[in-house]
């Protein structure tokens, strides 16, 4: 059975090195987000302060994974 993850908007707070992003959820808690493996075949860029859809594990709610930047 394939796991299903949950998809969530945020804000990015701070850029970290090696790929690495604080997001802030709009409950005001902060996830460690990396950027999914399309967006750096396609050189996407992310400062802070931009608006992004992150894809979560059910199992560990500290961690997600950038997939898209949101306008």
């Amino acid at each position: 059975m394939k796991e299903t993850h949950v998809e969530i908007e945020g804000v990015v707070h701070t850029v970290l090195p090696g790929t690495m992003f604080r997001v802030e959820l709009d409950n005001k808690h902060l996830v460690l987000a990396t950027i999914s493996g399309k967006m750096r075949q396609r050189w996407v860029r992310l400062t802070v302060g931009d608006r992004v859809k992150m894809e979560m594990s059910p199992y560990d709610l500290n961690k997600a994974r950038i997939v898209w930047r949101l306008k």
